[in-house]
Formats: C-alpha cells, sequence, structure tokens
C-alpha cells in the first residue's frame, strides 16, 4: 500500500506539484510501522529466548512488566503515529472546508491527545515493574488518550463527510446524468474512520474491562493507522482515473468511397447562464490534501 500511495502521490506529476507534506508524512507512517514491528519483534525475542530463563518469574513477568524499555518504546511510537494520523485528518477537515473555526474543536482534541498520549506514557517508564496497567494513575491517562483520539477522528470525519454530503447535494440538480465524484470521496473517508474508530473503540473497552486485549489491539491499530491513511490517496487516485474524460476534436470525420474526408467543425452560438457556487472543494483537491485558496468555480448550463 505504500507503493500504491506513491503512485497515487506521482503518478504523472512534476516534481514541483507534488505534495511534500503528504509525501512525508506517507513515509514517517512507514517508518513509524516498521520500527513499531522491529521492536516488537526484539521484546518477544527478549521475554521467550534471551532472559528466559534469566528474568525474575519467568517470560510471564517479562511480559507484565510495563516499565521494560521496549514496552514504553513501542508505546511512545505509537503515540507519534496517532498524532501523526490525526493531524492530517484534521488537515484534510480543514481543506474540505476551508475554514479554521471549523477545526477549533478536532485541534482541541488532538491536543489533548497529545497531553494525555505524553503524560501515560512518561508515567509508564516511571513505574515500577510491579506496576499494573490497569493502574488508577495510569487509568486516567490511558483511557484519556483513548478517548480523546475516538472523538478527534470522529468529529474530524463527521465534518468532513457533512461538507461533502451538502455540496453533492447542491450540485446534483446541475448534473446533466453524469456520475457523481464526491460521493465516493466520501465513501473512502467514511470507510478509514470506521476502520480506524472501531480497533480504538475495541481497544477501550478491553482496557476499561481489565483485559490484555487491549495490548493486542493497540498492536493492531498501528498498521491499521497507515492502511487508513494510505488507503483513502490511493482509492481517490484511482476514482480520478476512472473518471477521465478525454477531449472532444476539431474536426469530424467521414468516410465516402473509401476516401477520407475532414470536414472542420463551425463555431456554434449559445446563449449559457452561470451559476456561482462557494463551494471550492473538488475530489482531485481531497486526493492531494492541498488547499486552493478561496476560489469559487462556475457551473454553465447550455440553455
Amino acid at each position: 500500500m505504500f507503493m500504491g500511495t506513491m503512485w497515487s502521490l506521482t503518478y504523472k506529476q512534476h516534481v514541483r506539484d507534488i505534495n511534500r507534506p503528504i509525501f512525508i508524512v506517507a513515509i514517517l507512517l512507514l517508518l513509524l510501522s516498521t520500527v513499531h514491528i522491529v521492536v516488537n519483534i526484539i521484546r518477544v525475542e527478549n521475554g521467550l529466548v534471551k532472559y528466559r530463563d534469566t528474568y525474575p518469574g519467568g517470560p510471564r513477568a517479562f511480559f507484565a512488566d510495563i516499565s521494560e524499555e521496549t514496552y514504553v518504546i513501542k508505546h511512545a511510537l505509537y503515540v507519534l503515529q496517532t498524532l501523526l494520523a490525526d493531524g492530517v485528518v484534521i488537515y484534510r477537515c480543514y481543506v474540505v472546508w476551508q475554514s479554521v473555526w471549523v477545526i477549533i474543536l478536532p485541534s482541541m482534541l488532538w491536543c489533548s491527545v497529545a497531553v494525555t498520549g505524553v503524560t501515560a506514557v512518561y508515567s509508564v517508564s516511571q513505574s515500577s515493574s510491579s506496576t499494573s496497567v490497569f493502574a488508577q494513575d495510569l487509568a486516567m491517562w490511558i483511557m484519556g488518550f483513548l478517548i480523546s483520539t475516538i472523538a478527534a477522528n470522529a468529529s474530524s470525519s463527521g465534518l468532513m463527510a457533512y461538507r461533502i454530503w451538502t455540496i453533492e447535494r447542491n450540485i446534483a440538480r446541475l448534473r446533466a446524468g453524469s456520475k457523481s465524484t464526491m460521493m465516493p470521496v466520501m465513501h473512502v473517508l467514511m470507510d478509514a474512520a470506521i476502520l480506524y474508530s472501531v480497533a480504538l473503540f475495541t481497544a477501550l473497552v478491553c482496557y476499561v474491562c481489565s483485559n490484555n486485549g487491549d495490548v493486542i489491539m493497540v498492536d493492531l491499530a498501528v498498521p491499521i493507522i497507515s492502511i487508513a491513511f494510505y488507503m483513502v490517496l490511493i482509492r481517490i487516485a484511482v476514482n480520478r482515473q476512472h473518471n477521465y474524460l478525454p477531449n472532444v476534436g476539431t474536426n469530424v470525420e467521414t468516410r465516402q468511397s473509401g476516401n477520407v474526408q475532414q470536414y472542420p467543425m463551425q463555431p456554434l452560438q449559445v446563449h449559457i447562464s452561470q451559476f456561482t457556487s462557494s463551494d471550492n472543494t473538488s475530489a482531485h483537491e481531497i486526493g492531494n490534501e492541498r488547499p486552493s485558496g478561496r476560489r469559487s468555480p462556475t457551473w454553465t448550463l447550455v440553455k
């Protein structure tokens, strides 16, 4: 999926037209996911092989120790990736709405994610080996982190979906039987939001129930974050390719008695009316995650 994302960002694009921030985010998500997997492998090897007979209490005590170095590192990576992914979702919301006021609440929730996440990781690193991850002083920060990231993701995705739906509803009557190009974008964004939210909600439920399944869900959430991000870019790029329309030629060819004759098309005078809307978001802009300023497209209708 990373290679597909690179294709969606660079296919038929000049170097100066590539959205560098999104390009960098895609690479950072790959690096964080890869490092997280490597840390997990090292942790499993240390617990089951390297310190199997030397760690007090054996492998069970090793994996229960939340102050262990690999445990702290992998959760720090998870917090960083969550901040990166939630920031991208909020940025997409800004691109769609072109208004800072709309993203005030998601931005405040993102700050809450940062504060609770960093504090939780720091508290874990300073705890003793006998401290449980479900201890009350840790539970406050961990639950706050999970609830904040769920709320930030849900609010940003909901605002994007509502904006796209209103744009589609306003221009639906102006389309002469053509297929919608905005609804597939909304479906892609909602699919990614639901996938991510379900994983986080499952982790939250497991943690509230003091179930160790939250460890599994957190490990799954790291690749899901990258998958959801890549999925949006790839599917929007594919949608752009499918909606490509060839240019209409300026000559008409006819065949008579085996000879090809060309007739130039004459100018045709028509009366048109213009309808201007302030909705300036397109599927291409959402795919490239780049705001295009306060421009208003003009739709023309032939009478």
